[in-house]
């Protein structure tokens, strides 16, 4: 087992992360399109890290605009083994206050059209999705969290919807009775297409707000959560620092082999032109 390659995928100001050396600027084209901007890669000790500014620097692009496969694709080829995503989400419980930082362990889908998968043209797959979080990671995380005192809270349920609109007051209070933690717009379909890419996955999901149900708090406003991201980044950061001098080894997960035993096709079957493309994800399987 090696030191693993972290990418970390959040706003555009994450990539500078005090102490981080060997920085560069790196585009990495794929068969996909174009990620959200170019990767940022050095390096904090000895541990190598890729940055992705998910909206793209300057904050250019909606949820529903976003390339994840790309994004995604893009990780896989500079090598990254875990991914970090740091996402703004509102709260759906009192316990979990502005300013709380969540590592979500489940996810529940209310996206509409999103490209969601690496299988198709002519090779078909399936992945196990039961727990879709790297157990492992999701504890480093919020070990570090602890240790550099933020509010941590370990599990929940995150909701992602397509936005861009934030919920309605009906919508917000269904969710509610779901069961749902927080709710954001970018961690799906993010998430199912790291497992395909057998990279760790893990969520710091920085409370911003009580999205629009509660009845004592302000109603949901972009000003509202920019303040409180602010904070909730730079604690953000500091989490990353932390988590990365203790960050797990390969090897206590199963998400390094989850593409395993997903692909279904008769292997002479699928398209040259495809095991070509799809070589840095499932070569090992083609």
């Amino acid at each position: 087992m090696s030191r693993p390659v972290i990418g970390v995928i959040g706003g555009s100001g994450l990539y500078e992360i005090e102490g981080l050396t060997g920085v560069k600027e790196v585009k990495v084209k794929t068969p996909f399109g174009n990620p959200s901007d170019a990767y940022i890669t050095g390096a904090l000790g000895e541990v190598e890290m890729v940055f992705l500014p998910r909206h793209g620097r300057g904050h250019r692009l909606l949820p529903s605009e976003l390339n994840y496969r790309a994004n995604i694709f893009g990780m896989k080829k500079l090598g990254v083994e875990q991914i970090i995503s740091v996402s703004a989400v509102g709260s759906m419980r009192e316990a979990i206050k502005p300013g709380d930082i969540v590592v979500v362990d489940q996810f529940l889908d209310r996206t509409k059209g999103r490209e969601a998968t690496f299988f198709g043209n002519g090779i078909v797959g399936h992945v196990e999705f039961a727990d879709p979080v790297c157990s492992p990671l999701s504890n480093t995380l919020y070990q570090a969290g602890k240790r550099v005192k933020a509010s941590m809270h370990k599990g929940g349920t995150y909701i992602c919807i397509e936005g861009p609109q934030f919920s309605t007051r009906a919508e917000s209070k269904v969710y509610r009775k779901w069961g749902v933690d927080v709710i954001g717009m970018t961690n799906v379909p993010e998430v199912k297409l790291a497992r395909e890419a057998e990279i760790c996955y893990a969520t710091l999901a920085l409370s911003t707000d009580y999205d629009c149900w509660h009845e004592t708090e302000e109603s949901v406003t972009v000003e509202m959560i920019l303040d409180t991201l602010k904070r909730n980044v730079a604690m953000a950061k500091a989490i990353i620092l932390e988590a990365v001098k203790s960050m797990p080894e390969r090897g206590g997960c199963r998400c390094d082999t989850a593409a395993q035993y997903a692909i279904i096709t008769d292997r002479k079957a699928i398209p040259a032109t495809v095991k070509e493309e799809l070589q840095p994800l499932f070569g090992k399987y083609l």
